[in-house]
Protein backbone atom coordinates (compact mmCIF):
# COMPACT_ATOMS: atom_id res chain seq x y z
CA UNK A 1 0.00 0.00 0.00
CA UNK A 2 1.66 3.38 -0.74
CA UNK A 3 2.78 5.02 2.45
CA UNK A 4 0.44 8.46 2.11
CA UNK A 5 -1.69 6.10 3.75
CA UNK A 6 -2.46 5.12 7.60
CA UNK A 7 -4.50 1.67 7.94
CA UNK A 8 -7.17 1.24 10.69
CA UNK A 9 -8.84 -1.78 11.68
CA UNK A 10 -11.08 -2.62 14.04
CA UNK A 11 -12.41 -6.12 15.20
CA UNK A 12 -15.74 -7.97 15.93
CA UNK A 13 -15.02 -11.47 16.73
CA UNK A 14 -18.07 -14.13 17.51
CA UNK A 15 -17.20 -16.78 19.83
CA UNK A 16 -19.24 -19.49 20.40
CA UNK A 17 -19.14 -20.81 24.04
CA UNK A 18 -18.98 -24.52 24.64
CA UNK A 19 -22.37 -24.81 27.17
CA UNK A 20 -24.04 -28.18 26.83
CA UNK A 21 -27.58 -25.98 26.24
CA UNK A 22 -28.59 -23.05 24.14
CA UNK A 23 -28.42 -19.42 25.52
CA UNK A 24 -32.55 -19.33 26.28
CA UNK A 25 -33.84 -22.66 26.28
CA UNK A 26 -32.77 -26.52 27.06
CA UNK A 27 -31.82 -27.72 23.42
CA UNK A 28 -28.41 -29.42 23.10
CA UNK A 29 -26.30 -27.15 21.02
CA UNK A 30 -23.81 -30.46 19.56
CA UNK A 31 -22.18 -29.57 15.77
CA UNK A 32 -23.30 -31.77 12.83
CA UNK A 33 -26.51 -33.59 13.69
CA UNK A 34 -29.48 -33.67 11.14
CA UNK A 35 -31.31 -30.41 10.43
CA UNK A 36 -33.67 -29.11 12.59
CA UNK A 37 -33.10 -32.27 15.36
CA UNK A 38 -31.85 -29.79 18.07
CA UNK A 39 -35.07 -27.32 18.52
CA UNK A 40 -37.56 -26.15 20.48
CA UNK A 41 -40.65 -23.24 20.81
CA UNK A 42 -38.11 -21.31 22.20
CA UNK A 43 -35.17 -21.20 19.32
CA UNK A 44 -37.97 -21.71 16.96
CA UNK A 45 -39.57 -18.22 17.99
CA UNK A 46 -42.80 -19.79 18.19
CA UNK A 47 -45.70 -17.53 20.18
CA UNK A 48 -45.68 -17.66 23.98
CA UNK A 49 -42.66 -19.34 24.11
CA UNK A 50 -40.55 -17.37 26.77
CA UNK A 51 -36.20 -17.36 26.99
CA UNK A 52 -34.93 -18.15 30.31
CA UNK A 53 -30.84 -16.87 30.40
CA UNK A 54 -28.48 -19.75 30.66
CA UNK A 55 -26.20 -18.99 34.04
CA UNK A 56 -23.01 -20.99 32.35
CA UNK A 57 -22.77 -18.38 29.15
CA UNK A 58 -22.88 -15.80 31.82
CA UNK A 59 -20.20 -17.51 33.63
CA UNK A 60 -18.02 -17.95 30.76
CA UNK A 61 -18.55 -14.08 29.88
CA UNK A 62 -17.30 -12.90 32.77
CA UNK A 63 -14.18 -14.92 32.63
CA UNK A 64 -13.64 -13.62 29.05
CA UNK A 65 -14.19 -10.14 30.58
CA UNK A 66 -11.34 -11.04 33.31
CA UNK A 67 -9.22 -12.32 31.37
CA UNK A 68 -8.75 -9.77 28.50
CA UNK A 69 -9.19 -6.92 31.14
CA UNK A 70 -12.44 -5.41 31.12
CA UNK A 71 -14.24 -4.48 33.78
CA UNK A 72 -17.62 -6.38 34.78
CA UNK A 73 -21.32 -4.60 34.46
CA UNK A 74 -22.77 -5.30 37.73
CA UNK A 75 -26.37 -4.54 35.47
CA UNK A 76 -26.49 -5.19 32.21
CA UNK A 77 -29.72 -5.70 29.88
CA UNK A 78 -30.61 -7.85 26.74
CA UNK A 79 -32.13 -5.88 23.77
CA UNK A 80 -33.90 -7.06 20.85
CA UNK A 81 -31.96 -6.80 17.33
CA UNK A 82 -34.49 -6.30 14.69
CA UNK A 83 -33.90 -7.69 11.42
CA UNK A 84 -35.17 -10.12 8.81
CA UNK A 85 -33.47 -13.06 7.54
CA UNK A 86 -34.31 -16.41 7.14
CA UNK A 87 -32.86 -17.86 9.88
CA UNK A 88 -33.80 -15.37 12.49
CA UNK A 89 -36.87 -17.67 13.28
CA UNK A 90 -38.25 -14.47 15.30
CA UNK A 91 -37.47 -11.88 13.19
CA UNK A 92 -35.42 -10.40 16.01
CA UNK A 93 -31.91 -11.42 17.60
CA UNK A 94 -31.74 -11.37 21.59
CA UNK A 95 -28.05 -9.23 22.00
CA UNK A 96 -26.61 -6.56 24.36
CA UNK A 97 -26.22 -2.75 23.57
CA UNK A 98 -26.25 0.22 25.78
CA UNK A 99 -25.26 -1.78 28.61
CA UNK A 100 -23.03 -5.03 28.04
CA UNK A 101 -21.82 -7.36 30.33
CA UNK A 102 -18.08 -6.30 29.80
CA UNK A 103 -16.70 -3.11 29.18
CA UNK A 104 -13.19 -1.35 28.48
CA UNK A 105 -10.48 -3.91 28.52
CA UNK A 106 -7.30 -4.62 26.29
CA UNK A 107 -5.06 -6.78 25.44
CA UNK A 108 -1.20 -6.47 24.12
CA UNK A 109 0.38 -8.13 21.38
CA UNK A 110 3.41 -8.15 19.58
CA UNK A 111 3.93 -5.82 16.42
CA UNK A 112 6.26 -6.80 13.17
CA UNK A 113 9.17 -4.70 15.04
CA UNK A 114 8.70 -7.08 18.31
CA UNK A 115 7.46 -4.15 20.54
CA UNK A 116 4.34 -4.58 22.39
CA UNK A 117 1.28 -2.61 21.69
CA UNK A 118 -2.04 -2.67 23.56
CA UNK A 119 -4.97 -3.07 22.25
CA UNK A 120 -8.46 -1.96 23.57
CA UNK A 121 -11.37 -3.95 23.87
CA UNK A 122 -14.29 -1.50 23.48
CA UNK A 123 -16.98 -4.37 25.13
CA UNK A 124 -17.96 -8.01 25.61
CA UNK A 125 -21.75 -8.99 24.79
CA UNK A 126 -23.90 -11.83 24.92
CA UNK A 127 -26.35 -12.94 21.98
CA UNK A 128 -27.88 -15.84 20.39
CA UNK A 129 -26.71 -17.13 16.72
CA UNK A 130 -28.90 -17.38 14.15
CA UNK A 131 -29.85 -20.65 12.33
CA UNK A 132 -27.69 -21.78 8.86
CA UNK A 133 -28.68 -21.47 5.27
CA UNK A 134 -28.08 -24.22 2.85
CA UNK A 135 -28.04 -23.26 -0.23
CA UNK A 136 -28.74 -26.53 -3.26
CA UNK A 137 -26.27 -28.91 -3.25
CA UNK A 138 -27.31 -30.74 -5.65
CA UNK A 139 -28.80 -30.63 -9.22
CA UNK A 140 -32.59 -31.42 -7.83
CA UNK A 141 -32.08 -28.74 -5.46
CA UNK A 142 -29.84 -26.17 -7.30
CA UNK A 143 -32.43 -23.21 -7.23
CA UNK A 144 -33.58 -24.04 -3.64
CA UNK A 145 -32.17 -22.78 -0.25
CA UNK A 146 -32.73 -24.45 3.10
CA UNK A 147 -32.91 -23.37 6.97
CA UNK A 148 -31.10 -25.69 9.40
CA UNK A 149 -32.31 -23.77 13.16
CA UNK A 150 -29.98 -26.12 14.91
CA UNK A 151 -27.51 -23.36 15.55
CA UNK A 152 -30.40 -20.79 16.49
CA UNK A 153 -30.11 -20.21 20.23
CA UNK A 154 -26.45 -21.21 20.55
CA UNK A 155 -24.88 -18.60 23.06
CA UNK A 156 -22.26 -16.41 21.53
CA UNK A 157 -19.72 -13.44 23.03
CA UNK A 158 -19.23 -10.68 20.49
CA UNK A 159 -15.64 -9.05 21.44
CA UNK A 160 -15.11 -5.83 19.99
CA UNK A 161 -11.99 -4.19 19.96
CA UNK A 162 -10.75 -0.75 19.42
CA UNK A 163 -9.87 0.22 15.75
CA UNK A 164 -6.40 0.00 17.42
CA UNK A 165 -4.87 -2.49 14.55
CA UNK A 166 -2.77 -0.35 11.99
CA UNK A 167 -1.75 -3.54 9.89
CA UNK A 168 -2.95 -7.02 9.11
CA UNK A 169 0.08 -8.28 11.10
CA UNK A 170 -1.30 -6.58 14.34
CA UNK A 171 -5.38 -7.70 13.54
CA UNK A 172 -3.47 -11.65 13.25
CA UNK A 173 -1.85 -11.51 16.12
CA UNK A 174 -4.71 -9.61 18.59
CA UNK A 175 -6.99 -12.62 17.10
CA UNK A 176 -4.03 -15.42 17.57
CA UNK A 177 -4.25 -14.16 21.25
CA UNK A 178 -7.74 -14.03 21.76
CA UNK A 179 -8.03 -16.96 19.97
CA UNK A 180 -5.55 -18.46 22.79
CA UNK A 181 -6.98 -17.21 25.64
CA UNK A 182 -10.45 -18.51 24.98
CA UNK A 183 -9.51 -22.12 24.41
CA UNK A 184 -7.35 -21.93 27.34
CA UNK A 185 -10.35 -20.85 29.27
CA UNK A 186 -12.09 -23.68 28.12
CA UNK A 187 -15.15 -21.22 26.92
CA UNK A 188 -14.61 -22.12 22.89
CA UNK A 189 -13.40 -24.87 21.09
CA UNK A 190 -11.27 -22.48 18.88
CA UNK A 191 -12.83 -24.01 15.30
CA UNK A 192 -12.46 -21.68 12.94
CA UNK A 193 -13.66 -24.05 10.18
CA UNK A 194 -16.69 -25.42 12.27
CA UNK A 195 -17.47 -21.21 13.21
CA UNK A 196 -16.85 -21.84 16.44
CA UNK A 197 -14.63 -18.51 16.13
CA UNK A 198 -15.56 -15.77 13.63
CA UNK A 199 -14.45 -12.47 12.78
CA UNK A 200 -15.72 -9.77 10.97
CA UNK A 201 -13.16 -7.09 10.13
CA UNK A 202 -13.86 -3.48 9.41
CA UNK A 203 -11.08 -1.62 7.71
CA UNK A 204 -10.30 1.91 6.37
CA UNK A 205 -7.76 4.12 5.27
CA UNK A 206 -7.15 7.75 5.76
CA UNK A 207 -3.84 9.93 4.74
CA UNK A 208 -0.76 10.09 7.27
CA UNK A 209 -1.58 12.43 10.21
CA UNK A 210 -5.16 12.69 9.22
CA UNK A 211 -7.15 12.46 12.96
CA UNK A 212 -10.22 11.40 11.03
CA UNK A 213 -11.13 7.67 10.20
CA UNK A 214 -11.76 6.82 6.91
CA UNK A 215 -14.98 5.17 5.44
CA UNK A 216 -14.92 1.63 6.72
CA UNK A 217 -15.56 -1.70 4.81
CA UNK A 218 -16.85 -4.99 6.81
CA UNK A 219 -15.08 -7.91 6.17
CA UNK A 220 -17.88 -10.71 7.23
CA UNK A 221 -17.72 -14.26 8.25
CA UNK A 222 -13.96 -15.25 7.41
CA UNK A 223 -13.01 -18.34 8.88
CA UNK A 224 -9.06 -18.45 8.92
CA UNK A 225 -6.14 -16.69 9.56
CA UNK A 226 -4.78 -16.80 6.97
CA UNK A 227 -7.62 -15.71 4.50
CA UNK A 228 -8.42 -12.79 7.23
CA UNK A 229 -4.83 -11.82 6.70
CA UNK A 230 -5.48 -12.02 2.70
CA UNK A 231 -8.64 -9.93 2.91
CA UNK A 232 -7.47 -7.26 5.18
CA UNK A 233 -4.30 -6.97 2.56
CA UNK A 234 -6.73 -6.72 -0.40
CA UNK A 235 -9.19 -4.44 1.33
CA UNK A 236 -6.33 -1.68 2.29
CA UNK A 237 -4.99 -2.00 -1.73
CA UNK A 238 -8.73 -1.68 -3.01
CA UNK A 239 -9.29 1.55 -1.05
CA UNK A 240 -6.03 3.01 -2.04
CA UNK A 241 -6.62 2.05 -5.37
CA UNK A 242 -9.94 3.86 -5.15
CA UNK A 243 -8.92 6.83 -3.24
CA UNK A 244 -5.88 7.30 -5.77
CA UNK A 245 -8.03 7.27 -8.62
CA UNK A 246 -10.26 9.78 -7.57
CA UNK A 247 -13.24 7.61 -6.50
CA UNK A 248 -14.47 6.89 -2.96
CA UNK A 249 -14.76 3.96 -0.64
CA UNK A 250 -18.61 3.24 0.28
CA UNK A 251 -19.57 2.07 3.71
CA UNK A 252 -20.67 -1.56 3.40
CA UNK A 253 -20.16 -5.49 4.10
CA UNK A 254 -18.03 -7.30 1.81
CA UNK A 255 -17.21 -11.05 1.64
CA UNK A 256 -14.11 -12.58 1.01
CA UNK A 257 -13.33 -14.55 -1.43
CA UNK A 258 -10.50 -17.36 -1.12
CA UNK A 259 -10.39 -18.57 -4.44
CA UNK A 260 -9.75 -15.59 -6.16
CA UNK A 261 -8.50 -13.69 -2.61
CA UNK A 262 -10.71 -10.82 -3.42
CA UNK A 263 -13.21 -8.99 -1.64
CA UNK A 264 -16.90 -8.32 -2.98
CA UNK A 265 -19.68 -6.29 -2.07
CA UNK A 266 -22.71 -7.95 -0.10
CA UNK A 267 -25.11 -5.10 0.92
CA UNK A 268 -24.61 -1.82 2.50
CA UNK A 269 -23.87 -1.84 6.35
CA UNK A 270 -25.99 -0.94 8.79
CA UNK A 271 -26.13 0.84 11.62
CA UNK A 272 -27.21 0.90 15.08
CA UNK A 273 -29.85 2.72 14.58
CA UNK A 274 -31.53 0.44 11.53
CA UNK A 275 -31.72 -2.38 13.89
CA UNK A 276 -34.49 -0.50 16.13
CA UNK A 277 -32.98 -1.80 19.70
CA UNK A 278 -35.14 -2.05 22.54
CA UNK A 279 -34.72 -3.83 25.75
CA UNK A 280 -36.22 -7.55 25.46
CA UNK A 281 -39.63 -7.46 27.57
CA UNK A 282 -39.40 -11.08 28.61
CA UNK A 283 -35.82 -10.96 29.84
CA UNK A 284 -35.22 -9.05 33.13
CA UNK A 285 -31.92 -7.03 33.99
CA UNK A 286 -28.85 -8.84 34.05
CA UNK A 287 -27.41 -8.57 38.31
CA UNK A 288 -24.17 -9.84 38.55
CA UNK A 289 -22.32 -9.13 42.67
CA UNK A 290 -19.00 -9.02 43.48
CA UNK A 291 -19.07 -12.51 45.01
CA UNK A 292 -20.05 -14.16 42.17
CA UNK A 293 -17.07 -12.19 40.25
CA UNK A 294 -14.86 -13.15 42.88
CA UNK A 295 -15.53 -16.95 42.49
CA UNK A 296 -15.15 -17.06 38.42
CA UNK A 297 -11.75 -15.13 39.03
CA UNK A 298 -10.32 -17.63 41.84
CA UNK A 299 -11.28 -20.44 39.32
CA UNK A 300 -9.37 -18.81 36.22
CA UNK A 301 -7.01 -21.16 34.61
CA UNK A 302 -3.18 -19.97 34.43
CA UNK A 303 -3.24 -18.12 31.59
CA UNK A 304 -0.71 -18.64 28.54
CA UNK A 305 1.47 -15.15 29.58
CA UNK A 306 1.71 -16.23 32.67
CA UNK A 307 2.59 -19.81 32.09
CA UNK A 308 5.16 -19.04 29.55
CA UNK A 309 7.33 -16.79 32.27
CA UNK A 310 6.86 -19.32 34.62
CA UNK A 311 8.47 -21.64 32.33
CA UNK A 312 11.38 -19.71 31.73
CA UNK A 313 12.05 -18.43 35.79
CA UNK A 314 11.12 -21.42 37.41
CA UNK A 315 12.11 -24.31 34.67
CA UNK A 316 14.60 -22.41 33.32
CA UNK A 317 13.62 -22.69 30.16
CA UNK A 318 14.71 -21.15 26.96
CA UNK A 319 11.88 -18.62 25.30
CA UNK A 320 11.06 -20.55 22.13
CA UNK A 321 10.89 -23.69 24.03
CA UNK A 322 8.22 -21.70 26.78
CA UNK A 323 6.50 -19.98 24.13
CA UNK A 324 5.85 -23.34 22.40
CA UNK A 325 4.60 -25.52 25.42
CA UNK A 326 2.82 -22.81 27.01
CA UNK A 327 0.74 -22.27 23.80
CA UNK A 328 -1.34 -24.96 23.83
CA UNK A 329 -3.32 -25.93 27.67
CA UNK A 330 -3.10 -29.49 27.46
CA UNK A 331 0.20 -29.82 25.55
CA UNK A 332 1.64 -27.42 28.67
CA UNK A 333 -0.27 -29.64 31.17
CA UNK A 334 1.29 -32.88 29.59
CA UNK A 335 4.78 -31.39 30.07
CA UNK A 336 4.26 -30.34 33.72
CA UNK A 337 2.99 -33.94 34.64
CA UNK A 338 5.83 -35.30 33.30
CA UNK A 339 8.76 -33.05 34.92
CA UNK A 340 7.92 -33.72 38.44
CA UNK A 341 8.30 -37.54 37.36
CA UNK A 342 11.60 -37.26 35.53
CA UNK A 343 13.42 -35.24 39.30
CA UNK A 344 12.30 -31.91 37.10
CA UNK A 345 14.74 -32.84 34.03
CA UNK A 346 12.34 -29.73 32.17
CA UNK A 347 14.73 -29.63 29.24
CA UNK A 348 14.94 -33.47 28.61
CA UNK A 349 10.95 -33.40 28.97
CA UNK A 350 10.39 -30.55 26.72
CA UNK A 351 12.63 -31.98 24.40
CA UNK A 352 10.76 -35.34 23.83
CA UNK A 353 6.95 -33.18 24.08
CA UNK A 354 8.32 -31.00 21.59
CA UNK A 355 10.00 -33.24 19.33
CA UNK A 356 8.55 -37.24 19.67
CA UNK A 357 5.86 -36.55 21.00
CA UNK A 358 4.36 -33.48 18.51
CA UNK A 359 5.99 -34.71 15.49
CA UNK A 360 3.36 -37.90 15.58
CA UNK A 361 0.60 -35.89 16.96
CA UNK A 362 1.32 -33.84 13.58
CA UNK A 363 1.38 -37.15 11.50
CA UNK A 364 -1.97 -38.78 13.01
CA UNK A 365 -3.78 -35.43 13.47
CA UNK A 366 -4.40 -36.17 16.75
CA UNK A 367 -4.59 -34.07 20.26
CA UNK A 368 -2.69 -34.93 23.29
CA UNK A 369 -5.15 -35.85 24.92
CA UNK A 370 -5.49 -38.71 22.33
CA UNK A 371 -1.63 -39.80 22.92
CA UNK A 372 -1.43 -43.51 23.23
CA UNK A 373 1.96 -42.83 25.41
CA UNK A 374 0.93 -41.10 28.73
CA UNK A 375 3.03 -38.51 30.42
CA UNK A 376 3.72 -40.88 32.84
CA UNK A 377 4.38 -43.75 30.32
CA UNK A 378 6.90 -40.87 28.61
CA UNK A 379 8.71 -40.12 31.98
CA UNK A 380 9.49 -43.89 32.30
CA UNK A 381 11.10 -43.86 29.31
CA UNK A 382 13.21 -40.15 30.36
CA UNK A 383 14.59 -41.83 33.48
CA UNK A 384 15.70 -44.87 31.46
CA UNK A 385 18.05 -42.57 29.66
CA UNK A 386 18.43 -40.61 32.83
CA UNK A 387 19.99 -43.81 34.47
CA UNK A 388 21.99 -45.00 31.58
CA UNK A 389 19.38 -47.93 30.78
CA UNK A 390 19.07 -47.06 27.67
CA UNK A 391 20.94 -44.66 25.22
CA UNK A 392 18.32 -41.25 23.60
CA UNK A 393 18.70 -43.26 20.12
CA UNK A 394 17.93 -46.64 21.75
CA UNK A 395 14.51 -44.50 23.22
CA UNK A 396 13.61 -43.75 20.38
CA UNK A 397 12.74 -47.33 19.33
CA UNK A 398 11.56 -48.16 22.42
CA UNK A 399 9.24 -45.27 22.26
CA UNK A 400 7.85 -45.88 18.60
CA UNK A 401 7.04 -49.37 20.15
CA UNK A 402 5.34 -47.52 22.91
CA UNK A 403 3.22 -45.26 20.43
CA UNK A 404 2.89 -48.36 18.51
CA UNK A 405 1.58 -50.50 21.77
CA UNK A 406 0.30 -48.71 24.76
CA UNK A 407 3.47 -50.43 26.81
CA UNK A 408 5.56 -49.26 28.95
CA UNK A 409 9.48 -48.64 28.67
CA UNK A 410 10.56 -51.03 30.70
CA UNK A 411 8.25 -53.89 29.93
CA UNK A 412 9.28 -53.32 26.00
CA UNK A 413 13.30 -52.61 27.26
CA UNK A 414 13.36 -56.37 28.96
CA UNK A 415 11.28 -57.65 26.43
CA UNK A 416 13.48 -56.29 23.21
CA UNK A 417 16.85 -56.91 25.81
CA UNK A 418 17.72 -52.74 24.68
CA UNK A 419 19.47 -52.23 27.98
CA UNK A 420 22.43 -50.80 27.22
CA UNK A 421 25.87 -51.91 27.88
CA UNK A 422 28.07 -50.11 30.11
CA UNK A 423 30.20 -53.24 31.12
CA UNK A 424 33.74 -51.26 30.75
CA UNK A 425 35.10 -54.74 30.12
CA UNK A 426 32.97 -55.78 27.58
CA UNK A 427 33.00 -52.49 25.54
CA UNK A 428 36.73 -52.24 25.22
CA UNK A 429 36.58 -55.71 23.61
CA UNK A 430 34.63 -54.78 21.24
CA UNK A 431 36.96 -51.70 20.67
CA UNK A 432 39.74 -53.94 20.29
CA UNK A 433 38.02 -56.09 17.91
CA UNK A 434 37.18 -52.97 15.88
CA UNK A 435 40.61 -51.31 16.25
CA UNK A 436 42.15 -54.45 15.02
CA UNK A 437 39.86 -54.40 12.24
CA UNK A 438 41.13 -50.90 10.90
CA UNK A 439 44.61 -50.73 11.51
CA UNK A 440 44.68 -48.04 8.77
CA UNK A 441 42.28 -45.61 10.14
CA UNK A 442 43.78 -45.91 13.41
CA UNK A 443 47.30 -44.75 12.58
CA UNK A 444 45.64 -41.78 10.58
CA UNK A 445 44.29 -41.19 13.93
CA UNK A 446 46.93 -41.31 16.17
CA UNK A 447 48.90 -39.37 13.10
CA UNK A 448 46.55 -36.12 13.59
CA UNK A 449 43.47 -36.95 12.23
CA UNK A 450 41.40 -36.34 15.37
CA UNK A 451 38.01 -36.76 13.14
CA UNK A 452 38.65 -40.35 13.08
CA UNK A 453 36.93 -40.59 16.42
CA UNK A 454 33.71 -40.37 15.10
CA UNK A 455 34.41 -43.47 12.66
CA UNK A 456 35.45 -45.72 15.24
CA UNK A 457 32.30 -44.51 17.49
CA UNK A 458 29.92 -45.87 14.73
CA UNK A 459 32.01 -49.03 14.36
CA UNK A 460 31.85 -49.97 17.75
CA UNK A 461 28.26 -49.09 18.32
CA UNK A 462 27.47 -50.81 15.37
CA UNK A 463 29.06 -54.27 16.46
CA UNK A 464 27.03 -53.39 20.06
CA UNK A 465 24.10 -53.07 17.88
CA UNK A 466 23.00 -49.41 19.22
CA UNK A 467 23.56 -50.87 23.23
CA UNK A 468 26.67 -49.58 24.10
CA UNK A 469 26.66 -46.65 26.05
CA UNK A 470 28.19 -43.68 23.91
CA UNK A 471 29.81 -41.80 26.48
CA UNK A 472 32.10 -44.62 27.93
CA UNK A 473 32.53 -45.80 23.72
CA UNK A 474 33.85 -42.15 23.65
CA UNK A 475 36.31 -42.21 27.01
CA UNK A 476 37.50 -45.72 26.13
CA UNK A 477 38.73 -45.50 22.57
CA UNK A 478 40.28 -42.34 23.32
CA UNK A 479 42.32 -44.16 25.61
CA UNK A 480 42.91 -46.98 23.54
CA UNK A 481 43.94 -45.17 20.31
CA UNK A 482 46.11 -42.89 22.27
CA UNK A 483 47.67 -45.67 23.75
Amino acid sequence: MPTKYETVIGLEVHVQLTTETKIFCSCSKGFGREPNTQTCPVCLGLPGALPVLNRKAVEFAIMAGLATNCRIASRSIFARKNYFYPDLPKGYQISQFELPVCEHGWLDISTEDGTQKKIGITRIHMEEDAGKLIHGESAETARSSFVDLNRAGTPLLEIVSEPDMRSADEAIAYLKKLHQIVVYLGICDGSLEEGSFRCDANVSIRPLGHPEFGTRAELKNINSFRFIRQAIAYEIERQADLLDGGGRVVQETRLFDSQTGMTRSMRGKEEAHDYRYFPDPDLVPLVIEQPWIDQVRAGLPELPEAKRSRFMTALGLSAYDAEILAADRKLADYFETCVPLTDGDAKLCANWVMGEISRHLNEEGITIDHAPVTAESLAGLLNRVRDNTVSGKIAKTVFEKMWASGQGADAIIEAEGLKQVSDSSAIEALIDEVIAAHPGQAAEYRGGKDKLLGFFVGQVMKASKGKANPGLVNQLLKDKLSG
